[in-house]
This record gives C-alpha cells, structure tokens and sequence, in this order.
C-alpha cells in the first residue's frame, strides 16, 4: 500500500493546504478505506473562508471533507459485515456515546457526536482514511462511487422530507436555487413542476403571492435552504395554513420573521440538523433509479487540485464540485 497519504488540510481562515500525512491504522470496529470520490460541500468552503460556523471554530489543523464513498483495504478485528474490497458509501456523523439521543433514534442531536470536518474532527478528503464501520454502507454494483459521495447530501434532503411530512401527492416549495438560473434549470431537469427566478429586492409577501398563483394555492410544506432572513419570511408567507416549514439552511443567529403570521395560521417551523438513519433509504433510491443524482456532478478535480476545486465551488460554478481521491481510479 502507498506509504503517502495526500490530504486537503485547513490550518486556519483561508490557509488550505496540500500535505502528505500518515496511513492511519483501523481500531477493532472500523475499516481503513482507501478514497475514492469527495464532494465539495459549501460548509467546507465556509471554514476555509471564514475559519468558523456558528460556534465551531477551526483552533487547529483539520482535514476537510464529508461527502465521500472510498474502497475497503483493511478490516479491524471486530469488523463482521466488511470485507476488503467493499465499495461504500460514509456516513460522517457517530455518536460517540450511548446518550439518550442515540436510544431514541436521533443520534445526530448527540452534543459528542463525531462529525467529519466540523471542528476537532478531521474529515476525509485524503487518500487513506479510518472511519467506524458501522457507519459504511455497502454500495450495490449499479450505484458508483460518486453516487455513493451524493448519499450525503441526499440524506440532508430525505431528512428534510421526513421532518416536513411529505408524502405522495404533498404540494411542497423548496427555496434555495432561486437566484440561479443554472440551478433553476437544474431543478426543473430533475423534476421540479415551476422555477420562479427570485430578484434582489423583490418583498416576501409578493414573492408568496406569485408562487401560489403558479400553483393554483399556497403549497402545504415549505423547504427552506439558504437561511437568508427574506426568504425565511417569504417561507412562512408561502405556506398554506396548517402547514409546516422546514428550516434547512443555517444562516444568522438571529432572524426577524413573521411569527404571529405563522401562529394566528398554525404553520409549524421545524428546524433541520444534518440527517439520521438515512443511508439505506438513500442506497435503495439509487439502487432502483427513483432518483438521479448523477446530473448534479458538474466539475470533477483531482485530489492533487483541491484547491483549484475549492476555488471553483466558492466561486458559484456549476453545481457539485467531485474531488477524485485515487490516482489509479478517475472514474465516476
């Protein structure tokens, strides 16, 4: 096995490097996973460019990385449902104890959680990486390696889906790609019913009144991904009384949103934090083609050019950003 183990390695707000650091060595309960195909998420630009979100704070060095799927080279000692040479999808988020969010199925509210490339946690945008086996999905032969990477982002929307209700036949809004064009013609390739190109300035309340008269009425779930104040509010306006809202993107610690709108209506504003027991609904989704993910991947980088890619990704380019981690292996 290749003694260099390439890394993308933040060292501080705007200081990414490239650096060789050692092949790591699988403890009893995990796999050592030789890396295959990395997204690049806006999280991970988000630490390179500001050093921090929220309350995690980059105080040291950390490898960068999340959504990610690689090949099994070796096997820990208690390691049963693994073999070497199982291609897999990560799952970045472990609990690290048995709290009482782990006993009632939601581990990812785990205050200890172990979250790859969230601060102290290293992530796995690197040739070599160690990672709890429990947490590797097996991936079946039709759904590739960068499929595999997209669970993650995936996830973040099957959860969403779930905490909102969604179901067959369910009217649902989605707000994030609204300042884009090429997003928006992206979504409408990938199924989206109407696109409505947001302008800035435009006021929420109109804004609402235009989506229901493309719909006909007012969607009964609202998903909100950019976790801009206006269209928090333009969210909640939206909604069909008796609806929810569904807060996806993360943006300022405060916001000012029509609350009493919302009371006096019963909208309910359900909050989102990363995803839990996702992965083999993901799995099955592409494995059966009910969902492509694979348009989504509209740059692809070599691991030697990460920070071409990261610069590609902060610049709005395209749409995924797919990071290549083996030399021998470029392929989707």
């Amino acid at each position: 096995m290749a003694q260099e183990n390439l890394s993308v390695v933040l060292h501080s707000k705007g200081d990414l490097r490239l650096e060789n650091r050692p092949v790591p060595e699988p403890g009893p309960n995990e796999v050592l996973l030789q890396m295959h195909s990395v997204g690049i998420c806006g999280s991970d630009v988000h630490y390179w460019q500001h050093g921090r979100i929220a309350d995690f704070v980059v105080t040291k060095p950390m490898v960068l990385g999340h959504e990610a799927s690689g090949r099994v080279v070796k096997v820990g000692s208690a390691v049963k449902h693994l073999k070497v040479g199982d291609r897999v999808a990560i799952e970045p988020g472990v609990p690290r104890e048995m709290d009482e969010f782990f006993k009632n199925g939601r581990y990812n509210l785990s205050p200890t959680i172990f979250f790859c490339a969230t601060p102290p946690d290293d992530g796995n945008l690197c040739r070599y990486y160690t990672h709890s086996a429990n947490f590797c999905y097996k991936l079946p032969d039709n759904v590739t390696f960068e499929e595999g990477a997209l669970i993650e982002p995936l996830s973040v929307g099957i959860h969403a889906c779930r905490r909102a209700g969604v179901t067959l036949g369910s009217t649902v809004l989605i707000c994030g790609a609204d300042l884009s064009t090429e997003r928006l013609a992206m979504a409408k390739e990938l199924g989206a019913d109407f696109q409505l190109t947001v302008k800035r300035g435009d006021g929420p309340q109109q804004l609402a009144k235009t989506v229901e008269d493309m719909l006909g009425t007012q969607p009964q779930i609202t998903i909100e991904c950019t976790g801009v104040e206006s269209s928090i509010q333009t969210a909640i306006y939206a909604t069909h009384a008796g609806g929810v809202v569904v807060l996806v993107g993360l943006g300022n610690e405060m916001a000012t949103i029509p609350l009493i709108n919302a009371a006096v209506r019963e909208v309910d504003i359900r909050g989102v934090f990363r995803y839990c027991n996702t992965w083999p609904m993901a799995i099955a989704m592409l494995a059966s083609g009910k969902v492509n993910v694979k348009p989504l991947v509209t740059h692809r980088f070599p691991l030697e050019q990460a920070v071409q890619a990261f610069e590609t990704t902060r610049q709005g380019l395209g749409i995924k950003v797919m990071l290549k981690c083996d030399q021998n292996d470029q392929k989707p």
